[in-house]
């Protein structure tokens, strides 16, 4: 029985979701991939299609109508995961911004080390970003830095992207509850995991700035986490019903 789903979305991966999908594949652990696309114009969906045909028991893919936020589209990704009973479910970027071959070690932190939640960080010993502006690397190492002064997480890198859970964590949180659709959305799953008891570990990664297509990064989605934070302090955390 398979037990390892790596979710990914996409708008507008064409030239990134082929090779991101066989990058996965190769590997000798069975990991399956669930594409959850919102409409993306550059007919990615149909490129994931094509390879269902040749992966049909390994590759899934959820269409949706429009860009609906990258928040929206990981919990619908964590229901499908969790419906089908999969034990580790991670978060992963089509772009090769994180590096596929640690899915490994994020899997291992969690199946072996007795993390609940492991995080692909940058700012860990080990961990460090190739390819980006130093004005870029500098808001990002800083934000970490806010995060922490407000919500006293002790997570080097809150705002990571590069995650996996354990399927009790994803069952434990209350989904409907989340608030945030864009990189506080982050922010929030590892802030009310931390608060239901849960266990995180930093795992460091290299991470390297996209190749191909566009960043998704936006003010709208910088203003959301910076004023999220603050909203979060103040929020109850309570488990699923």
């Amino acid at each position: 029985m398979p037990d390892s789903l790596v979710i990914i979305p996409t708008y507008n991966e064409k030239e990134n979701i082929e090779r991101i999908t066989r990058k996965v594949f190769s590997f000798e652990h069975p990991f399956h991939i669930l594409v959850v696309d919102d409409g993306s114009p550059d007919g990615t969906a149909d490129i994931v299609k094509g390879l269902q045909q040749e992966f049909p028991e390994r590759l899934h893919i959820v269409e949706r109508e429009g860009k609906l936020g990258l928040g929206t589209a990981y919990i619908a990704g964590f229901r499908w995961g969790i419906e089908r009973k999969y034990e580790y479910i991670f978060e992963m970027d089509a772009d090769f911004s994180h590096n596929p071959e640690d899915l490994i070690r994020l899997r291992h932190a969690c199946a072996e080390e007795g993390a609940d939640f492991a995080i692909g960080s940058r700012y860990v010993k080990g961990g460090k970003v190739d390819n980006w502006p130093l004005n870029r690397v500098m808001m990002s190492f800083f934000a970490s830095v806010y995060v922490n002064s407000i919500l006293w997480m002790g997570i080097r890198d809150c705002t990571a992207g590069f995650k996996c859970y354990t399927r009790k964590v994803l069952e434990t949180i209350d989904l409907d509850s989340i608030t945030f659709i864009g990189y506080a959305f982050q922010i929030e799953m590892k802030y009310k995991a931390q608060r239901l008891g849960f266990k995180a570990k930093e795992v460091p990664i290299t991470f390297i700035d996209r190749q191909y297509g566009e960043s998704k990064m936006s003010m709208g989605i910088f203003k959301e986490a910076f004023w999220g934070v603050v909203k979060m302090r103040f929020m109850k955390v309570k488990p699923a019903k």
